[in-house]
């Protein structure tokens, strides 16, 4: 089983840049904590976006819709940026026989103290084991983007 990894940006991919005293979104860090934690399962990655997820468009939407619909894999993980997540995610619903994971994080994968690492996780079990669909992975949770939406105060994940 191949889990093909989809990174679009945001503040999982985000690193600082000194000499400009901000964040901007980089290369996609996932490989590397993919490489860390030794993992077994076989994934390409393919970097499509390196976008905060408050720029994407609907036409950026539509890319990764393409994408995952042209591509002959039946199980994805998609890292995205946490504001816009449930709104993506909600896009790529109805696909025919493909899990769809989209996970992503509130610090920097860089970070020492990071979710981002728990996240990745998260999301590429879940994208093994759960049955076609499209899940948010965060927080320790797998959520149904239907009924879930980002609590800005919390700085979580929650249903409603």
């Amino acid at each position: 089983m191949k889990i093909k990894i989809i990174s679009t940006g945001g503040t999982i991919d985000k690193i600082y840049f000194d000499r400009k005293s901000e964040f901007q979104v980089g290369e996609p860090q996932i490989g590397e904590v993919l490489r860390e934690a030794n993992v077994t399962f076989d994934f390409e990655i393919i970097p499509l976006l390196k976008k905060d997820s408050l720029d994407l468009t609907d036409e950026d939407r539509q890319l990764l819709r393409e994408a995952i619909a042209n591509d002959p894999h039946d199980r994805f993980v998609v890292t995205h940026g946490t504001d816009t997540m449930v709104q993506t995610a909600r896009v790529l619903k109805d696909f025919e026989g493909k899990v769809v994971v989209l996970t992503g994080a509130m610090q920097p994968a860089r970070f020492r103290m990071t979710d981002a690492i728990f996240n990745i996780a998260s999301a590429a079990t879940a994208a093994q084991l759960l049955p076609p669909g499209v899940y948010i992975a965060m927080n320790g949770r797998i959520f149904d983007p239907e009924n879930t939406t980002k609590n800005i105060e919390q700085n979580r994940f929650e249903e409603i």
